[in-house]
């Protein structure tokens, strides 16, 4: 007979994943590493995932979902763009600081395999913007926004908020910060990176 996949296993193994490929990047990582601290042996963790590209994908389709629908929300609900502002980077920066691995597999991957962001266009929840470029057109008619491309506004507040978690060993160096503070250094952003945006945009 078959054998049956558990899902207490194949959380045990999406855990241990994310643990070894935050520490040592996709390429780094091996599959028995993440076997050893799965607890079970490397046959059962290739019986649930064939290979590293598709458990990767797994650990990095796992925590874009849990991000991607709460983005979505945001730049589609019926707040001012002012507001959208500071609840998109409340809770990006809240959710990265405890997946600090997020952005860096993002990178990672588009650089390895470009195509891979089409699988995850098709997801349900992916981030869409056509309201919130929409909304930015109206604001700057209504006199409450400077002239500005919604699409150039989007970018900017992805911009100031990813680029500090994909650059940390960089930023730590300039800034001569260790972990703890660089984790409230980021806590701190979360006012600073939409005071920055608010100001800019606000007529």
């Amino acid at each position: 007979m078959p054998k049956i996949k558990d899902t207490d296993t194949e959380n045990q193994i999406l855990n241990a994943a994310k643990k070894v490929f935050q520490e040592k990047g996709m390429d780094g990582a091996r599959m028995q590493e993440i076997a050893d601290k799965a607890k079970i042996n490397k046959s059962m963790l290739h019986y649930y995932y064939r290979s590293k590209q598709l458990l990767f994908e797994a650990v990095f389709k796992n925590a874009f979902a849990l991000l991607a629908p709460q983005l979505n929300a945001i730049l589609n609900d019926d707040s001012s763009i002012e507001e959208k502002v500071i609840s998109f980077t409340n809770n990006y920066i809240s959710f990265v600081v405890k997946h600090p691995y997020l952005p860096s597999f993002i990178i990672q991957e588009l650089n390895r395999n470009p195509k891979f962001i089409l699988k995850l266009k098709d997801q349900k929840g992916f981030p869409n913007i056509e309201k919130f470029k929409k909304q930015v057109v109206l604001e700057i008619e209504q006199g409450i926004l400077k002239p500005i491309k919604g699409e150039q506004l989007f970018i900017n507040i992805l911009a100031l908020n990813i680029f500090p978690f994909v650059a940390s060993p960089l930023v730590k160096a300039f800034v001569n910060i260790n972990d703890t503070e660089f984790k409230q250094l980021m806590v701190d952003r979360k006012t600073e990176v939409a005071n920055f945006i608010i100001n800019a945009i606000k007529v």
